[in-house]
């Protein structure tokens, strides 16, 4: 559906402005939002990099082994069915870290890991095991402490104070993880 949309946006968007005697100031907002994605972009990945680099530092130390005994007993109630095993625990755990940290962008690859790492334990291939279920529904709440990827954007695009978002994204992503849990818990019981 977006495939045709796009597509009429973008030509009744350059009809009008051929009509309407527009022509110049859709030329020159092309090349400015141009210079403005790129000074994003290298925003961003400047950010991402340097984050990312950390988490596989920290995956190559014993901070992850350390962070995996802390939450422990929080992913013994997140995922009660996963044998305990350390290479798993330890991908959740990073998954978990990337997220707080607010990597988005690095939590996806370790979420992606983690779930590969499930999948051949799982004995049903088609369908999500309840640790897999929970694992994207605690990737989509992504509770944040440090919003790295936000407060970047906003502070490359001149915001004034970029960090006056922290605690209204810690509530925000507080209560839709505490929500999310709940929500698949019950479903959870509610499917045995």
């Amino acid at each position: 559906m977006l495939n045709i949309l796009w597509p009429i946006f973008i030509i009744i968007s350059f009809s009008y402005a051929i009509f309407s005697g527009n022509l110049d100031n859709l030329n020159s907002a092309i090349f400015s939002s141009l210079e403005e994605v790129l000074k994003l972009s290298m925003t961003l990945l400047g950010t991402m990099c340097l984050w990312s680099g950390l988490m596989q530092i920290a995956n190559n130390t014993s901070f992850v082994k350390n962070l995996t005994k802390i939450l422990r007993p929080l992913m013994k109630f997140l995922f009660p069915d996963i044998i305990e095993n350390d290479k798993l625990y330890n991908e959740i755990s990073m998954n978990i870290v990337a997220n707080i940290l607010g990597l988005g962008n690095a939590a996806t690859p370790l979420g992606l890991k983690a779930m590969k790492t499930m999948q051949k334990d799982n004995p049903n291939k088609k369908v999500l095991t309840n640790s897999m279920a929970t694992l994207i529904v605690l990737n989509t709440a992504s509770i944040q402490i440090i919003p790295t990827t936000v407060i970047a954007i906003r502070s490359s695009l001149g915001s004034q104070n970029p960090t006056i978002i922290i605690v209204p994204v810690w509530i925000a992503t507080i209560v839709s993880a505490v929500v999310g849990i709940l929500a698949t818990k019950f479903f959870i019981k509610m499917g045995k």
